[in-house]
């Protein structure tokens, strides 16, 4: 297949089959219980009733296919369609002539749900029904708002919900939040005080001029991911194991805790990794859990939680570890665990100030 005709067939972002089923499988289920429950809501014999609001099907496209866009969040589904027949409604019994009804309703429809922050593509379908529907859809009156199109909105988006959390899919669709500084404090997080800032992005969609179909906190997500993702490609080349220290100050497990702190003392570290009889990283050691447990072995103050690579691990691998706040050090292990060395913060922020200097010179 020719990479034009690929391209026609799948498009620039191919679709995973997992995805394509599961938003197909999506939309049948959570129309047919739409349908079903819908019917039995009202009562009745006709059980194709509910499903005869064709822009329903077009809400099942974006909540079972799209999800995370802000178009198809229960908000705008909701509201964009029950919004949107009102409008029709409305304007369908102020002027009787289709031609002249029809696309003044849908206008009206999208400029409304705009401004009420409820924007629904189908919305516009709702209101141009409500003109052109027939003898059955103007019989209803305001009626048809509620019936068929709040009740199918409603029924879709509860199972929209329940699809979700049986496929481990958020719905409603939830925007990553920033991480917080570890410290508890008001500053954020060490990897988000560099790069854009919230004040470029805003700059930059003022900018581009255009309504998006992505929040404003995905796409911030999403452009610290490119970030991380440029800068691993950049740096992939530097291993752990060229610039790791290798003469390593570790503390036995069976060590007293004197010893190991007068050991810290005479070095003058805070922390030191602790290795049992093989050689292998058990846990971490930090001065104030020693002086806590004097008179106890080292294995008192352990604290198992270590953060471990290995020689070939590429050092961008630690740029999320030693960036987070939570950990200043990464212990080097070979495949059994034994310790063979140990990257600081500061190892790692020299490798990369290197590698910068090195991409300039070249770059010159």
């Amino acid at each position: 297949m020719s990479s034009r005709l690929h391209a026609l067939v799948r498009g620039k972002t191919p679709i995973r089959p997992v995805d394509a089923l599961r938003g197909g499988g999506g939309a049948l289920l959570g129309l047919l219980v739409a349908g079903l429950l819908g019917r039995l809501a009202v009562g009745g014999g006709d059980w194709l009733h509910p499903l005869l609001v064709a822009p329903i099907g077009a809400s099942a496209v974006l909540v079972f296919a799209v999800p995370a866009s802000p178009l198809a969040q229960p908000r705008s589904v909701l509201g964009g369609n029950i919004v949107s027949a009102l409008v029709g409604i409305t304007v369908a019994l102020l002027i009787p002539q289709p031609l002249i009804a029809a696309p003044l309703a849908v206008g009206l429809a999208i400029a409304t749900m705009m401004l009420l922050g409820c924007l629904h593509p189908p919305g516009g379908a709702v209101a141009l029904i409500c003109v052109i529907g027939g003898p059955a859809v103007a019989k209803a009156g305001y009626l048809f708002a509620l019936n068929p199109v709040a009740l199918d909105s409603l029924l879709l988006t509860g199972a929209g919900i329940a699809w979700g959390r049986l496929t481990g899919h958020a719905y409603p669709h939830r925007a990553p939040v920033a991480p917080a500084s570890p410290h508890h404090t008001k500053d954020p997080a060490p990897a988000a005080r560099v790069g854009f800032s919230a004040l470029d992005l805003d700059q930059a969609l003022a900018r581009y001029g255009e309504l998006l179909d992505v929040s404003r906190e995905d796409l911030d997500a999403l452009f610290r991911q490119v970030e991380l993702s440029a800068a691993q490609r950049l740096h992939n080349q530097i291993r752990c194991g060229d610039v790791m220290s290798r003469d390593v100050i570790k503390l036995r497990r069976d060590q007293s805790a004197e010893s190991a702190l007068a050991h810290l003392r005479e070095h003058e570290l805070r922390v030191a990794p602790v290795v049992d009889e093989a050689g292998r990283v058990i846990g971490m050691a930090r001065r104030a859990e020693l002086q806590a447990n004097l008179g106890r072995a080292v294995e008192a103050a352990l604290d198992p939680v270590v953060r471990k690579v290995t020689t070939d691990t590429p050092i961008t691998a630690l740029l999320p570890i030693l960036s987070s706040g939570h950990a200043h050090e990464a212990m080097v292990v070979d495949a059994e665990r034994r310790l063979i060395g140990v990257i600081t913060q500061t190892d790692l922020i020299a490798a990369l100030y290197r590698a910068h200097v090195v991409e300039a010179v070249v770059a010159a």
